[in-house]
């Protein structure tokens, strides 16, 4: 029997995932693979105008909206915005879920971004996978420790620079052209972001500046219209191939590599 072919993509806060990895996701789904969506923060602090439990209600429902249009399975937030530390913890209850989901593509966020939660959601997941087969990491809950092959890939983040303002230059460019109404519309259903990010960030044009972003990466792939960008995490302890490369491999119709990488 062929194996399930699952990808899965975790983020900080509900939309994290529309605007930097959900085009790839959706070109993975519509390749046949089975997709997992996760923010591992709640969206509690994401508004100025709904209570703590208003807001998160509010935006678990606009995640879960997402998730099912993508035809994405969901997987519940564990921690409050800005309480997304790097803690064992959590990385227990991450791992669970990767060994539960066993994805052989794990899509999180870049390493290097302007906000603590999305550095340490990418942080606690790629310990949550390196741990996956460690027999003797206890999870929580409690779980079988499992062995595959996995290759992680980091988008770039938000507003494309570091926390230092450095760009942070993608390693492969992904067209996404071709889904950009379905990535538009995973967004569209975050409804409690538009007026926070405008108050907080001075995001005037929610959808508009996540398109805006998608259309200069494809600017900088020198190919496509819309794009988004990648690197693929170094594959020690996470594949016995080094060149385990599945996202090129099945999107490679859809790839440039930045030769300036």
């Amino acid at each position: 029997m062929e194996e399930t072919r699952v990808a899965m993509a975790a983020g900080a806060h509900p939309d994290d995932i529309e605007f930097m990895m959900s085009g790839t996701l959706l070109k993975l789904a519509d390749a046949g693979w089975k997709i997992h969506y996760m923010n591992i923060c709640n969206g509690n602090c994401g508004s100025m105008v709904l209570d703590h439990n208003a807001c998160i209600e509010a935006r678990t429902k606009e995640a879960m909206r997402a998730a099912e249009f993508a035809g994405a399975a969901f997987h519940s937030p564990l921690v409050n915005d800005l309480e997304l530390l790097y803690d064992l913890a959590v990385v227990r209850k991450l791992c669970a879920i990767v060994r539960e989901v066993r994805p052989q593509i794990l899509l999180l966020p870049s390493p290097q971004d302007y906000m603590e939660d999305h550095m340490n959601a990418s942080r606690t997941m790629v310990s949550a996978a390196f741990c996956r087969a460690m027999q003797n990491f206890v999870t929580i809950p409690e779980s079988r420790a499992v062995d595959f092959d996995m290759a992680i890939y980091h988008a770039l983040p938000h507003g494309l620079m570091d926390q230092l303002g450095k760009p942070v230059m993608p390693e492969f460019f992904v067209d996404v052209t071709g889904v950009m109404d379905r990535k538009r519309t995973m967004l569209e259903f975050h409804e409690s972001q538009r007026g926070w990010l405008d108050d907080s960030q001075g995001m005037d044009n929610y959808v508009g500046t996540m398109v805006s972003q998608c259309k200069r990466i494809g600017g900088m792939s020198g190919e496509f219209e819309y794009a988004e960008g990648w690197r693929r995490h170094n594959p020690l302890g996470f594949s016995a191939d080094l060149g385990f490369n599945p996202l090129c491999q099945i999107l490679s119709d859809s790839i440039t590599e930045n030769a300036s990488y």
